[in-house]
């Protein structure tokens, strides 16, 4: 009886830690961050705002207001492209 116990609390810590890691990484999966310096690669790419925004994910509108301002995430020192090797 007492090993039949100590089994199934095993299952249930390991089950409730997957349940947790699940629901933590769906969470990270659905942020309304857009990652701005991809946008403005994209951008210099010559795509359009609807075609990046379809291609990331994101509304039209997030994708237009990483243009209006400097980029909130990734490698702020990193200009992106260099034009020349």
């Amino acid at each position: 009886m007492f090993e039949a116990l100590r089994k199934f609390g095993i299952a249930a810590a390991i089950g409730t830690m997957v349940l947790a890691g699940a629901v933590a990484g769906c969470g990270s999966m659905s942020s309304n961050h857009v990652d701005c310096n991809v946008v403005k690669l994209q951008q210099q790419s010559g795509r359009s705002d609807s075609e990046i925004a379809a291609a990331i994910g994101a509304s039209v509108s997030d994708v237009s207001s990483c243009a209006a301002g400097p980029a909130k995430s990734g490698n702020k020192s990193s200009g992106g492209v260099p034009d020349s090797y």
